[in-house]
């Protein structure tokens, strides 16, 4: 008789929250603060854009070294997308991860003509963002850590790296989902399905990165989701 093993409850400084409970309230009591950070899209200048397809998409690497970022307020200036809760309902319906009672075609279908008329690749979903990372990166350090962990998904398997190793090398991130300080004050981590990723820690170092790095999102309210585009709650938008 086979014996039935239940994998225990991830940590939660380790791990992104999941879908179906207010994001703040999963991280309860482990980070103060919250912060939603887009995936910029991908504009190639150096490296061809026909390229940017499962069989010969670039390496982290090679989009760093031989492209340029597009946010997402600038993407709504040429798209004709109104807001960012219809770009992200928009760019989930472009990979089909919603229901179909929650899709936005019509969206979808914009966001299609606008990336190939400008020759720019959509940001990748469920991998952490090949441009900001070395700034966020940059920045721990200057906080005074030397190290971080990356975890897979549900990090059952997570491995120690140097920072500097990370900045050097972007591909190294392609390791994992989750990466976060060897004190656990700081977690970046990136939701399967989603086009962004989430920024933890508290309130003072919070902000500090979000400022420094420049970073494009917006801070968690009390019921902010990972689904929040769906959600019809007002949000306070950082960086547009």
């Amino acid at each position: 008789m086979c014996e039935e093993r239940i994998l225990p409850e991830p940590h939660r400084y380790a791990v992104c929250a999941p879908d179906g409970i207010p994001i703040k309230e999963f991280y309860k009591e482990v980070f103060d603060e919250i912060f939603v950070f887009f995936h910029p899209f991908i504009k190639p200048k150096t490296i061809d854009f026909e390229l940017f397809h499962p069989d010969t998409y670039p390496s982290r690497n090679d989009i760093r070294d031989n492209g340029e970022m597009v946010t997402w307020k600038q993407f709504l200036s040429f798209s004709g997308i109104e807001n960012f809760k219809q770009l992200d309902i928009g760019l989930r319906t472009n990979i089909l991860g919603l229901r179909e009672q929650f899709e936005d075609r019509n969206a979808a279908i914009l966001i299609e003509k606008a990336i190939l008329k400008n020759s720019i690749a959509p940001p990748n979903e469920g991998q952490l963002p090949e441009f900001v990372m070395n700034n966020v990166l940059k920045e721990i350090t200057n906080l005074g850590h030397n190290w971080l962990w990356i975890g897979d998904e549900f990090c059952t398997e997570r491995k120690l790296n140097y920072i500097t190793d990370l900045i050097k090398d972007n591909n190294k991130l392609d390791d994992g989902k989750n990466l976060f300080t060897h004190d656990n004050s700081i977690l970046i981590t990136t939701h399967w399905d989603s086009h962004f990723s989430l920024l933890c820690s508290d309130r003072q170092t919070l902000k500090h990165l979000v400022t420094t790095c420049n970073l494009e999102g917006f801070y968690c309210t009390e019921a902010t989701e990972i689904y929040w585009s769906l959600s019809k709650e007002t949000l306070e938008y950082i960086g547009g």
